[in-house]
Order: C-alpha cells, then structure tokens, then sequence
C-alpha cells in the first residue's frame, strides 16, 4: 500500500511558510503605522485557523512547549543585546516592579474581577496571576521596531523589568493552580518560595553564564557557525537545567544571556545577528500559533468582561503598582506614567493561562479567553500608542538615523577595538573638513564613508559632508577622543 508521505508533510509545510512569510511582508505595514507586530502575528494566526481557513488545533500542551522555546530565545537574545551598565542602573525599581509590582498587580486585578464581575475569588486570583507580569518578547518588539529612541533609564527599566518578572507569575499561577484544582486557598508559603526561587534564578543565570563565557574562550570549533549552534545549545541547557532544579529558567535564561553578552564573544557580530533572526523567528512562530489556539467565536462571550478587566489592568492596576516601586527611585511623574502605560501584555499570559487548562481546572477556559482578550486590547492600546506616548511625554532622544550599513570584523578571537559609525550632522565640527584635518588619535583610522547609497573609500583629502557617515576603527580608550571630533554619541 503506498504511503501518503511526503503530500501531507509539504501541505504542513507549504501552510507554515505561507503565514510565516505573510505576516513577515506585512510586518513593514505595522511598524509605518505604529501597531504592534504581534498582533499581526496573532490575528494571521487566528484567520488560518477556525475563523478563517479552518486550520485545526486545539493543543494545549504543543502550544505551552513551543510557546517555552520561543520564550528562551527571545528572552536569551535580549539579554545578548542589555548592557550590564543599564542593568546595574535600573536593578532597584526593575527588581521592585518584577516582585512587589506583579504581586500588587495580580491583587488588584483580582479584586476587580471578583467585586465587579462575579468570579469566584480563588478564579479572580488565577486571572490576575496570569496577566499580572508584562511580557518581554511584547516589550522588546514594541521598543526595539518602533523606530523610537528612548531615554535610557525608561527603557532599560521596561526591559529588564519585563526579563526579571516571570519567576513571580509563574510561581503564583502554579499555586493557585494547584489550590484550584484541590478547591483550597493558597497560602503564605507562596511568598518564600518567590524570595527563594529569584535567588536560585539569579545565581544559577549567573554562574551559567560564567561557565558559557569560559567554556568559548577556550573551544576551538572548526566552523564559524557552529559557535551560534553552541549558544543556542547553551540557552536550551540553561532553560531546562534551572527548570529542573525547581527555578524559573526564564529568569536565569535572561540573566545567562546577560553575562554572556557583556563579556568577550567569538565572532561576536555574527553570533549576536543569528540571535536575532532566531528570536524574530521564534516570536513569529509563537504569535502565530497562539492565534491558531483561539476560537473567535468563543471570545464574543468574554468580550464584555475581558475589555473592563484590560482597562481595569492598563488604568488603575498597573498604575497603582508602579508608582510606589519608582516613586523612591525619584522617577520623574512623566517617566511613572510612561512606565506604567507600557507595561504590555503578550504572550506570556497566554502561555500561563494554558496551564490550568492542561490541569483541568474549574472555569479555565474561560480565563483563557479572556486573557487573550486582555492580550489583544493591550497590544492595540499600549502597544500601538507607544511612539505616541514617548513623543508626548518629552522621553524620545533625538539622534541621528542609524547608519544605513554596518561594517564588522569577525574573529574567533575576542579583539581590542572596534568599527564605530561616528553621523556628521549639519553642525557637526567634522563637517567640511578633510579626513587628514580630523587629527585621529594615534591608535585610530577611518575605514569607510558613506554618503547616501555610495561607499568611498577614506582618503585623506575627502571633505566630509553633512549626513555622511563614516566608520573609524578605534581602540577602547581613543574612543572618547574620536567621539569629541564629532560631537555625537557612536553607534557601535
């Protein structure tokens, strides 16, 4: 009898990259008009299953693992890409929003939901569990493809906020659970194992990390591409060993991916843009099959209850929680209620609302969807009023354009010094001067300049023009030197 293979393994096929490649061509619409990616994602997911072309799923539990995967990824690539400066800059109101903020969150949430709508307390508290911490890979989509440019202590405080906070919704969600499923209340207990788990999480992140950064300063690996293979490997490891050890492997993960990035990286430049192609890869995916999960026709019923709760959650619950976690930070009353407005809702909620389903616990599906619901109407509030909300507040930098090329330098060993794209603006000192007048410090050199489309090489009576960029070669502490010839901040 002959076999049906390989016609339904190219129909799985073909289908994944149909929606892949479609909601990657409309991603440039979304990013023009402000709204969030992945929503695009998500409403591309859920028009390829029951509401649209009827692609069937209903598997929880896949979703739940793939939907883990992506996390790791995403939340190891933000990590790569943190500097260890804007953490230790932010560890205070970061570390006060992942803990006492969550749990204040999920309070108020929870209170709302039972006063106001009638859930059953033990139900309102698994709601504000599940939604109670903002989500990384939203947050880092949002910040980092909106084309806007931050001051530095809001958006590091989002960011590592939104990579810390998972260990506390995760660990109330299981407990409460876990109550649900055996009809009691959780207890005080609930609080120490938070306190425990984050110090297990941070030591065992960085401890790992330490133990990546060595392990590749001391490999040889006969292929360049198999040193991204190693740290893809590295971040699944991180994940699963801390898991196991009854830690929160998003947390260390993110923590891992921080020690490692902040330290010397064999061709680092390629490793941290195969990083990002997997991230991107890993949210699209994700989005896209948690869009395949929801039934719409199921969400009309929670429509009413969902829209109050996320307005209750973006207008009273979270603002409540973050003022008095930034307040003794003197965070300015703008940056507060930047903070708090853009504390965006993704897929970790969703993620999390699948558990007391695959637990089988009283009333999951609809806390499922109405998470979702709150996911959805986060993104296009928050997430889509984001740019807006920046310039309005006063908390957009302006700076020049990002180069329209970049210029790296592999190498397995880790190099003293680097390419460093210097803007020649309309009032740049540099400008209409030859590259010979510039006076480089010793131990610098330019190696390209580009104007518009063009790349020219560096001679030395090429006269700089305004919005010219131009890559000068430096070691670390001539950078200053040549950062002063042309009064703008670099872009490494």
């Amino acid at each position: 009898m002959p076999t049906a293979e390989p016609t339904p393994t190219a129909l799985l096929l073909l289908a994944i990259g149909v929606l892949a490649a479609v909601s990657v061509l409309l991603s440039a619409f979304s990013r023009r008009l402000g709204f969030p990616v992945m929503l695009l994602f998500l409403g591309i997911g859920m028009l390829a299953g029951d509401a649209g072309f009827g692609i069937p799923f209903e598997d929880h539990a896949l979703a739940f693992r793939v939907g883990t995967v992506a996390l790791v990824f995403i939340l190891f690539d933000g990590g790569l890409n943190t500097p260890l400066s804007s953490i230790r800059a932010v560890l205070g109101p970061a570390g006060l929003l992942a803990t006492v903020g969550v749990a204040a969150t999920a309070a108020l949430v929870a209170a709302g939901a039972h006063c106001l709508f009638g859930f059953p307390w033990i139900e309102a508290m698994l709601l504000g569990a599940v939604v109670s911490s903002t989500d990384a890979a939203a947050v880092f989509s949002v910040l980092r493809s909106s084309g806007i440019s931050l001051e530095r202590r809001v958006g590091a405080t989002l960011e590592v906020e939104s990579g810390a906070n998972d260990p506390m919704a995760v660990i109330l969600t299981m407990a409460i659970t876990g109550s649900l499923v055996g009809g009691e209340l959780p207890g005080a207990r609930v609080l120490l194992d938070v306190a425990a788990q984050l110090l297990l999480d941070a030591a065992l992140g960085i401890g790992g990390g330490h133990a990546g950064r060595a392990l590749l300063s001391r490999i040889r690996l006969p292929a360049a591409g198999l040193y991204a293979v190693f740290t893809v490997a590295f971040a699944l490891i991180t994940f699963a060993a801390v898991t196991l050890l009854s830690g929160s492997g998003f947390l260390a993960v993110y923590i891992a991916g921080v020690v490692l990035g902040n330290g010397p990286l064999p061709y680092r430049a390629g490793l941290l843009h195969v990083h990002d192609a997997v991230a991107w890869l890993s949210q699209t995916g994700m989005f896209l099959l948690l869009g395949l999960l929801v039934f719409p026709r199921e969400l009309v019923s929670v429509a009413g209850p969902g829209l109050a709760i996320a307005l209750l959650l973006a207008l009273v619950a979270r603002p409540l929680a973050v003022v008095p976690c930034l307040v003794p930070f003197r965070y300015r009353a703008r940056e507060i209620v930047y903070v708090a407005w853009v504390g965006l809702r993704g897929a970790v909620p969703i993620i999390l609302a699948t558990f007391p389903i695959l637990a089988h616990a009283p009333g999951a599906h609809r806390i499922f969807n109405v998470v979702f619901f709150v996911v959805v109407v986060s993104g296009l509030a928050q997430g889509a009023s984001t740019r807006a909300a920046t310039r309005w507040l006063g908390l957009e930098v302006v700076g020049p354009p990002p180069p329209p090329a970049s210029v790296d330098i592999t190498s397995a060993e880790p190099l003293v010094g680097e390419p460093v794209a210097f803007h020649v603006g309309p009032r740049s000192p540099a400008r209409g001067r030859s590259i010979a007048a510039l006076g480089f410090p010793r131990g610098a050199v330019a190696m390209l300049v580009i104007r518009g489309r063009e790349t020219i090489a560096p001679r030395g009576d090429l006269v700089l023009e305004a919005e010219d960029y131009i890559y000068v070669f430096c070691q670390p502490e001539d950078q200053p030197a040549v950062e002063a010839l042309f009064s703008r901040t670099p872009r490494a």
